[in-house]
């Protein structure tokens, strides 16, 4: 079970990591004013890809929080701890 631990492990870190930059990309979007350039377009279709399979069921369940004319999705940090969670059981990362 090491090794598959192991192997285990980084494939969820890995995966935490793309989440911490879809974030970060959402956000540059969110901010920046004006036309996104080719570079944030293909960041944001890459890291939403690789990442929606994971939030789409969770964001069924726990719909986005409204507060005024905002909305907070929740899937993305629900999905983040489950990550960190997993970690922690499979191997102590």
């Amino acid at each position: 079970m090491g090794a598959i631990g192991s192997v285990l492990g980084v494939l969820l870190l890995l995966f935490e990591l793309v989440l911490i930059v879809r974030v970060v990309v959402d956000w540059v979007d969110v901010l920046s004013p004006g036309p996104a350039p080719a570079w944030r377009q293909q960041a944001r279709r890459v890291t939403h890809g690789a990442t929606e399979w994971a939030l789409a069921p969770v964001r069924r369940v726990l719909p986005p929080v409204r507060a005024g004319s905002m909305g907070f999705d929740l899937a993305l940090p629900v999905v983040f701890i489950l990550v960190l969670v997993l970690r922690a059981i499979v191997g102590g990362f």
